[in-house]
């Protein structure tokens, strides 16, 4: 079975520095007002106590894009060989569909009213090349690769969250 590729967002590392949205806006030559990715600011709490946190939000490419599933033009699909989902700007109606299935909300829509998209940047995967957004972040907060990879890394980390506390607590008893 083929590996599904995706990406991993680890929100404590994010700084807000958007370098991730602007190096993926100008690596696709992106017109104004389209962001493939973006940072979002999610704020939480009443003053003095407000905590900032920010979400990276591009293509999850889906194990089971929904986009797809409703897209009438069939402008949407899903490589076989790692799960990238790709839009074909020519067989795009520009309906929207696509928008209001998405869970994410990741569709875009440019002056040619075409949906477009994160292709985890394909072209670079081709070239043994990280996306853009990922080369570019320099808080190491996004990660991308097969999905399998990213579970067992993200368990490792949860793992260690869990035992550090409880391995420090056995050193201060002795």
């Amino acid at each position: 079975m083929a590996p599904q590729y995706g990406f991993d967002f680890d929100p404590d590392r994010c700084v807000q520095c958007h370098a991730c949205e602007i190096a993926c806006k100008s690596a696709h030559a992106a017109e104004a007002g389209i962001t493939w990715r973006r940072v979002v600011s999610l704020w939480q709490g009443k003053f003095p106590a407000v905590v900032s946190r920010a979400l990276s939000l591009g293509c999850m490419h889906c194990g089971e894009p929904a986009c797809m599933s409703v897209c009438p033009a069939r402008a949407i699909t899903k490589r076989a060989s790692d799960g990238i989902v790709l839009v074909d700007a020519d067989k795009c109606i520009g309906c929207k569909t696509c928008f209001w299935a998405c869970p994410f909300g990741v569709p875009q829509y440019g002056s040619s009213g075409k949906m477009q998209k994160c292709d985890l940047c394909s072209d670079r995967l081709v070239q043994g090349l990280d996306p853009v957004c990922v080369a570019t972040c320099p808080a190491e907060a996004i990660h991308s690769g097969p999905m399998e990879e990213l579970s067992a890394k993200k368990a490792q980390k949860a793992a260690r969250k869990l035992i550090m506390p409880l391995m420090a607590t056995k050193v201060d008893e002795k």
